[in-house]
């Protein structure tokens, strides 16, 4: 580093300006001043360090010594009033508007004074309003609020909170012969950034879509995890969807708080509000009837003609995005690890749903009744299976499912009772498959155990005879067998019935024996 005046200059301009340094220095001044101690080298070491000239310093020491005041003296200025923010709003935060409705103003009232100029207006506008105000004024609130400062949250873990919300996809498909904008409903990590879960609706969500998406969300099963389970809390914003009593009592059986933030503020959501943006710009814009389109002269399109997806198509596209998300694509916050990387290297415990528990969540039903087959049972046009359905072949079931996701579904008894979960026959694992083969040799084995013990009782061999005498069956038990199986038989189902049932003991010989009392009873007249 340099010692030489130039860079101690340098530094010195760097840190005060005129106004600062004068206020600084002037106190240190006047002390020295009262005190007759202060000489040029004191003045021409201010100036050095403020970057004025000597003369300029000796002036201030002069009006500090007249007036007592070490600030100069204020000047009147144009400054921006309450009237001139009205009238920035007015115009949209053109200055050069303003400027010309302040100079109408002063010639059809002589009393006002006569308008500043426009460079007046502009220094007045930098030195009193902060960008975020002159945008705001512009263009409203939004405006305003990109140039607010927001802090983040401190480093959590996994699972300790997910936020979720509802975007209103920005491109039209093709249901059933009508053009729609489709909705998606959805819920992400916010340590990790794992979308945990997802669902779509071709219309505005209500309740159904929030416990679909929940309910995959807390899956942590083969199709849906390994990412889920039950989360710290939930953030999402004041829709009535999210809040109705149904979420909320679904929740609340988790012990899962859902908090509720202010009406229209995202930035206390912010990682399912950058996902929502993220989604946008690297999949919906790249759609046919992207309805933010570059247009020609007069609003229209490139091609007004273009063929819309068909919703199924849409979904497929956007769940497939889905699980590039989070097993490719790298966010810059987690350091080159892709969102389900960062899940798994995160040690934090899990906490996961029962199977029973999730049965009846966010399923849906269309109420027909089906039948198990011999190939599972049938649900839109394809078979599932699974290995409880061995042997169960001709039991009337019905079916639900989790909306926009087929690969897995719930059958339950006609009854209510839920008896398991099928996966799709096309597209079940050979692990899968291995186990409904071997619940099939299980189920094989025990029958034929049951058979031959059956044949075994069945069974009954005579002795040979020479003589025309009854056969006498072998194997017969002698009396004292018989009588000693019997009362094992006896003490076996007194124990059933009483599990605290201690069968008597001989009496040990030493035992004194009690004795029995005589009986006085009279004897009764003949």
């Amino acid at each position: 580093m340099s010692n030489s005046p130039a860079g101690t200059q340098g530094a010195g301009k760097a840190v005060f300006t005129a106004r600062t340094g004068r206020l600084a220095a002037l106190p240190r001044l006047l002390s020295l001043d009262q005190s007759g101690e202060l000489t040029s080298a004191h003045v021409k070491l201010v100036a050095t360090a403020v970057g004025r000239s000597e003369r300029a310093v000796w002036r201030w020491v002069a009006e500090a010594r007249a007036t007592g005041q070490v600030d100069a003296a204020s000047r009147t200025r144009f400054s921006v009033t309450p009237e001139l923010r009205l009238l920035l709003v007015v115009w949209g935060g053109n200055a050069s508007a303003v400027h010309r409705e302040l100079k109408q103003r002063a010639l059809d009232d002589p009393r006002l004074p006569a308008a500043p100029s426009l460079s007046t207006i502009h220094r007045a506008l930098r030195r009193d309003l902060t960008p975020g105000e002159r945008a705001g004024l512009a263009k409203g609130e939004a405006a305003r609020r990109a140039f607010d400062v927001f802090g983040q949250r401190p480093p959590a873990h996994r699972n300790a909170a997910w936020e979720g919300d509802h975007k209103c996809v920005p491109v039209r498909v093709l249901l059933e012969d009508q053009l729609v904008q489709p909705w998606v409903t959805w819920f992400i990590d916010c340590h990790t950034k794992v979308i945990t879960g997802v669902a779509v609706t071709p219309h505005a969500p209500s309740a159904d879509a929030v416990l679909a998406a929940l309910r995959m969300a807390l899956d942590r099963s083969e199709h849906f995890g390994p990412a889920g389970g039950l989360p710290g809390l939930i953030r999402v914003d004041r829709g009535k969807e999210f809040l109705c009593a149904t979420v909320a009592s679904a929740m609340g059986a988790f012990a899962v708080p859902v908090v509720d933030l202010p009406a229209y503020s995202p930035y206390l959501k912010g990682t399912i509000e950058a996902l929502n943006g993220a989604v946008e710009d690297m999949l919906f814009v790249s759609m046919p009837r992207y309805v933010h389109r570059q247009t020609l002269t007069g609003g229209r399109t490139a091609d007004p003609d273009e063929p819309a997806l068909p919703f199924e198509a849409f979904v497929e596209l956007l769940l497939k995005w889905v699980h590039w998300w989070n097993t490719e694509h790298q966010p810059r916050p987690l350091g080159g690890r892709t969102p389900m990387q960062a899940w798994s290297f995160d040690p934090t415990p899990l906490h996961d749903v029962a199977a029973e528990q999730l049965a009846h969540f966010g399923l849906e039903d269309d109420g027909r009744t089906r039948t198990i087959t011999t190939q599972g049972v049938q649900w839109r046009n394809r078979h599932y299976i699974a290995p409880w359905m061995v042997g169960q072949a001709g039991v009337r079931v019905a079916v639900r499912h989790l909306p926009h996701h087929d690969l897995a579904i719930e059958v339950f008894g006609l009854d209510g009772v839920h008896l398991g979960s099928a996966v799709l026959a096309e597209a079940a694992s050979e692990e899968q498959v291995n186990k409904v083969r071997k619940a099939r040799t299980d189920k094989a084995r025990r029958l034929r155990a049951d058979m031959k013990a059956a044949a075994r009782l069945r069974r009954e061999r005579f002795k040979a005879v020479t003589t025309a005498t009854p056969p006498e069956r072998l194997g017969a038990l002698t009396e004292a067998e018989a009588e000693a199986e019997l009362a094992e038989s006896d003490a076996t189902d007194l124990r059933r019935a009483d599990p605290g049932y201690i069968p008597h003991q001989p009496v040990p010989d030493g035992w004194a024996r009690p004795i029995e009392p005589e009986d006085d009873t009279p004897e009764e007249n003949a």
